[in-house]
């Protein structure tokens, strides 16, 4: 699906810095050809919502958001044909602690369902906002844990850590390693300046780009 001209040319602007880098990096390793670059764009196509835009490198809509009022507690990632890809609840528990179950494909309101009747699906993960402020690493925004379990920290999957207001985050799977970066856009033209509405998603081997875009949804959520 090719995006309006609007989109298109903000897209070029938003790449501009990144193709002249591609140009004379050639022969970068397989690792980072294997990285994916995503602009970001905190704006819905359907102008009665809010929501999200997300396109690649060639100006084509990639993800969508359009269900994005206020603070909903249902949150739909979908593709560039409105077909749902993840569906996220959240979960109020203790006051302060947040947390959101990660659903594949669209699940319904889980929240007008009767107590005895249980979804279909099973959640794929379970997001919580790190709320510790005195002990442990204070850098840290978000956990994602397998399941629905969080009861201790083998059932970490990814480590959410940095500040999502200032577009800096880092997304850190078991060992470590780097496998999502939420970066700041600097645009090659002086003149230019995208601030926080529009930013750059980037997506290394490890993770989905379709779940590493469902994590700024919920950074969004939790720190906006």
């Amino acid at each position: 699906m090719r995006v309006f001209p609007r989109l298109r040319s903000l897209s070029r602007a938003v790449h501009q810095e990144q193709e002249q880098e591609q140009e004379h990096d050639e022969e970068k390793n397989n690792v980072e050809q294997l990285s994916t670059s995503l602009t970001v764009w905190r704006k819905s196509l359907v102008m009665s919502c809010k929501g999200f835009t997300v396109i690649d490198c060639c100006g084509n809509l990639v993800y969508r958001v359009d269900n994005y009022i206020g603070r909903p507690n249902e949150v739909t990632l979908m593709d560039a044909s409105g077909k749902s890809i993840l569906t996220m609840f959240r979960r109020r528990r203790l006051g302060l602690l947040e947390e959101w179950f990660v659903y594949e494909g669209e699940v319904g309101n889980i929240r007008r369902r009767s107590k005895l009747s249980k979804p279909s699906k099973s959640p794929i993960c379970c997001v919580r906002r790190h709320v510790n402020i005195l002990h442990g690493n204070s850098n840290v925004l978000a956990y994602v844990f397998r399941g629905v379990s969080h009861s201790d920290k083998r059932c970490v999957a990814f480590t959410v850590e940095g500040s999502y207001a200032n577009r800096t985050c880092k997304v850190l799977d078991e060992c470590r390693r780097v496998v999502a970066e939420i970066k700041r856009k600097e645009a090659n033209t002086k003149n230019v300046s995208f601030g926080i509405e529009i930013f750059q998603l980037v997506v290394h081997s490890g993770i989905d780009p379709a779940f590493a875009m469902a994590l700024v949804l919920l950074l969004d959520q939790m720190f906006s």
